[in-house]
């Protein structure tokens, strides 16, 4: 089970973009996330006509480690660790560490 899955809700701990709250778009491989408005960086693209692209400066979000965002807790107003737990019945849930409120409810 992962820490931080796509959809999340995470704060960008270290790095220029420290601070900045996104939404994790895609997990790219094992360690790396793309989080929304963070680690956006200027590409310069030639324009392909086979692909219908125009060529230009665009601004594009690169991967993160995963080890560089922390889910951001909602009750707390901060970024938070995240460890998993096993209920009764066998299902493993992810919590917060710092209030031990379930993140998946």
């Amino acid at each position: 089970m992962r820490k931080i899955r796509k959809g999340d809700d995470v704060v960008v701990t270290t790095g220029r973009d420290r601070g900045k709250r996104g939404t994790v778009l895609r997990i790219v491989d094992a360690d790396h996330v793309l989080v929304e408005g963070a680690n956006r960086v200027k590409k310069h693209q030639r324009p392909n006509p086979m692909k219908g692209l125009t060529g230009g400066i665009i601004e594009k979000e690169m991967p993160l480690h995963v080890s560089n965002v922390a889910l951001f807790n909602p009750g707390t107003k901060k970024a938070d660790r995240v460890g998993i737990r096993k209920l009764d019945d066998g299902k493993r849930v992810r919590f917060f560490k710092s209030n031990g409120e379930s993140v998946d409810a």
